[in-house]
């Protein structure tokens, strides 16, 4: 199953992930994610399914960042 944010950000090319965060960036200025993601569920480009996956993987992801958090002294 492929990732409906993944695909919005990347497109049909291949850019590197820098340049494809800037332009993520670049069009999110303004807006509230919460509210784009409940739109994407709404509107059935995301199910809710989807989205909790992804909320686990991100507080997988933050633990594996606040660990490293004490290489850095911080």
């Amino acid at each position: 199953m492929s990732n409906p944010i993944y695909q919005a950000m990347n497109g049909s090319r291949q850019p590197n992930m820098m340049q494809q965060f800037r332009q993520f960036m670049e069009q999110m200025k303004g807006q509230d994610p919460n509210q784009i993601i409940q739109q994407m569920v709404s509107s059935g480009k995301l199910s809710q399914a989807q989205l909790d996956q992804a909320q686990r993987q991100a507080q997988q992801m933050q633990g594996m960042f606040d660990s490293m958090r004490g290489m850095f002294g911080k």
